[in-house]
């Protein structure tokens, strides 16, 4: 993603006070071998971009004047209570040095899992994003897991996630290998049943639907 940022002057409370009344958001740009920048921002165009999770995931172009520089998004600090970013922070991106970052995890295929699609069982995401070290080029915008395969009973650990080429996870605590997602079943859910099964009761409700056979009439007694 490209977003475009512009130079400051001027640092200080009052000075980011009135940057933002004119409906600007203060920033600065850190990293490498350069002093760190400040720079300002669009505030309307930086929080719709916010908005989007590939501007917290991703590498970005930052184009100040007629100067373009990768960056990534570090910190964003958002006023208590008004729908106003206070401050951003981006770091500047090496190509040759691998970086830390939390990517996303998109779920799909859970749909097409036996637990859920006929075990009356719902997939219970532990883990939303992870953190992983790869080179600025490798660094995926999310990581797409798997869901199909999913069974009753069963449940889905980070190290069974395949990773893009040249991104490694960083497992952090003493759980190296936590559980992403796990399978749970929810009460009173209706189960399919199986062909076999569901046949059987058809036959009975056919069976208990058919007329009984009239026993004969008795015959009068014989006259003495």
């Amino acid at each position: 993603m490209k977003f475009t940022a512009f130079e400051r002057s001027k640092q200080g409370t009052g000075a980011s006070r009135r940057l933002r009344i004119s409906g600007r958001t203060p920033g600065i740009v850190y990293g490498g071998t350069a002093t760190p920048q400040l720079v300002e921002l669009d505030h309307n165009a930086l929080w719709h971009a916010l908005k989007k999770e590939a501007f917290h995931s991703s590498v970005l172009t930052m184009q100040v004047g007629e100067t373009e520089s990768p960056v990534l998004l570090r910190d964003v600090q958002v006023h208590p209570f008004k729908q106003m970013v206070l401050h951003v922070d981006f770091q500047r991106v090496d190509a040759s040095t691998k970086l830390h970052m939390k990517v996303p995890l998109h779920f799909v295929g859970d749909e097409l899992s036996p637990a859920i699609k006929s075990e009356g069982c719902i997939a219970n995401h532990v883990i939303s994003e992870i953190e992983v070290m790869c080179l600025p080029a490798d660094l995926p915008e999310f990581i797409k897991v798997d869901l199909s395969n999913l069974k009753k009973g069963s449940s889905l650990h980070l190290a069974e996630i395949p990773m893009p080429k040249g991104v490694s996870v960083v497992a952090r605590g003493a759980n190296k290998n936590p559980v992403v997602v796990s399978v749970v079943a929810v009460a009173g859910a209706e189960v399919e049943a199986a062909p076999a099964a569901a046949a059987a009761p058809a036959a009975d409700a056919k069976a208990a639907a058919k007329p009984a056979a009239k026993a004969p009439a008795a015959k009068p007694a014989a006259k003495k």
